[in-house]
């Protein structure tokens, strides 16, 4: 159980990690920061399961495939996750790290409801309250400004619906995850060469380069972290450590970015933390899973 516990904790700090380069890599802008993660990443993550010998095993999944229907599916929900991590990797340089970490706060209490909606489970009292305070947080921020923050309204509405259609294929998550990146480094590859000159800089500042493939690196490896300590630990242990990740872009946000939090907000925040304690809470007492996935 340390051992999971340690590659949980492992996992979740180089999350943080992950998230900051969208700073560390400037002058890339957002964009390219997230374009060249795919690229470096796709690649990285080849060599992974050639190295480890679960190549044979993702062509064994693929091959299980058939008819274009079940393909379409396997692909619909791509560029749902290609527009989650092209926010996390743009949001830290532009003034979203705040909103983003809120976001990943709402996301499981957003999936609580869609598990009631869409696949018929039934909430206990905690998971009611949970969502109840959370609804009355959003409220209040619609009622104050007007408006919620898109990137954290992103993050929270529509990563559901990734994570709900890849519950509904069940395919491991490698194989799902493998898929998704060998689609999506193609796009972003036509984009770094057409479209963007940063290629240029990477060429003329090796250190960017290095940087790059670290970012891969840390990439694949906080997902495999992440994966070895669910095999590892209880299903409510893990699902809380999970929430570590909220937590530490938080505080990156506010002590390392520099993001304020108005005293404005406070209320809408403290309502939607209080869902996260009472859904945690919950999850302790009745072995319950929370979901809170990776980017």
């Amino acid at each position: 159980m340390w051992y999971g516990m340690a590659l949980a904790v492992f996992a979740n700090i180089l999350f943080g990690v992950i998230f900051l380069y969208g700073v560390w890599l400037q002058p890339l802008n957002g964009t390219d920061v997230f374009a060249w993660r795919m690229v470096a990443m796709a690649a990285v993550m080849l060599l992974w399961l050639t190295v480890t010998g679960q190549r044979p095993m993702l062509l064994r999944q693929l091959a299980k495939i058939r008819g274009w229907k079940v393909w379409l599916l396997l692909v619909l929900p791509t560029p749902i996750l290609a527009s989650q991590f092209w926010l996390f990797m743009w949001a830290p340089a532009n003034g979203h790290g705040l909103n983003v970490a809120m976001g990943y706060f709402l996301f499981p209490l957003i999936m609580i409801v869609a598990g009631r909606l869409f696949l018929g489970e039934r909430w206990d009292s905690w998971q009611a309250a949970a969502v109840a305070c959370a609804t009355a947080g959003v409220l209040w921020e619609l009622l104050r400004t007007g408006a919620f923050a898109w990137s954290t309204a992103w993050i929270a509405f529509t990563y559901p619906a990734y994570y709900l259609i890849r519950r509904q294929q069940r395919v491991p998550a490698v194989v799902g995850l493998t898929v998704d990146l060998l689609l999506i480094a193609p796009c972003v590859g036509w984009y770094l060469l057409t479209a963007s000159d940063s290629l240029a800089l990477i060429t003329a500042r090796p250190v960017l380069a290095a940087a790059v493939l670290s970012l891969g690196v840390f990439s694949v490896w906080a997902m495999q972290c992440n994966l070895q300590a669910g095999l590892q630990l209880p299903v409510a242990l893990f699902g809380m450590m999970n929430y570590l990740k909220p937590v530490l872009l938080l505080v990156l946000a506010v002590l390392y970015l520099q993001e304020a939090v108005q005293a404005q907000m406070l209320p809408a925040y403290g309502l939607i933390w209080l869902g996260v304690c009472l859904a945690v809470w919950g999850a302790w007492r009745r072995g319950y899973q929370p979901v809170c996935k990776n980017s």
